[in-house]
């Protein structure tokens, strides 16, 4: 594949890098450092790409699967990173900026398997396609999601209750 044919591709595509630099890397250094290694891995395995898949699927595939050796390696990279970022960040009593709040405080919970499903979910891939970024059978992610579904709801409940007792 061609330089400026790659570079058009993750240019085309880059919100993916950012969605999970984001949520498996805890400090700005850190996430700079996930992207780096992203686009080197996707780069080193552009050759793989066969067109058998969206290119989407495949750079989904090679971002979470750096950012999860990426964060087995470094012992910086906290699971609330991105939730306290967040928190930080919104400091205003409104109810939708409470329930996101809420929500990323019950994802967080969650294993990077299973928050590599929601982010997935969340971007309405299909489980034919979760199944191919991730490599787990579509009826396997069924399972999972409504497992993770019922979890997030018993989290977001928790951060609710704790809030109105405060």
């Amino acid at each position: 594949m061609q330089e400026k044919k790659y570079i058009q591709l993750i240019n085309d595509h880059i919100k993916i890098i950012y969605k999970v630099c984001n949520m498996y890397a805890v400090t700005d250094s850190a996430k700079e450092d996930l992207h780096q290694e992203i686009i080197l891995n996707a780069w080193k395995g552009i050759r793989n790409f066969k067109g058998e898949s969206l290119f989407s699927t495949w750079l989904y595939r090679v971002a979470l699967n750096t950012a999860l050796t990426f964060r087995r390696k470094e012992a910086q990279y906290k699971q609330a990173g991105i939730v306290a970022e967040i928190m930080h960040s919104q400091n205003s009593g409104n109810d939708s900026e409470e329930q996101l709040t809420a929500m990323y405080n019950a994802i967080n919970t969650l294993s990077d398997i299973d928050k590599a499903l929601v982010m997935l979910y969340l971007d309405d891939y299909s489980y034919h396609e979760m199944s191919d970024v991730l490599g787990i059978t579509p009826n396997n992610i069924a399972v999972k999601m409504n497992r993770i579904k019922k979890k997030l709801k018993d989290e977001s409940e928790k951060y609710f209750t704790k809030q109105i007792n405060k």
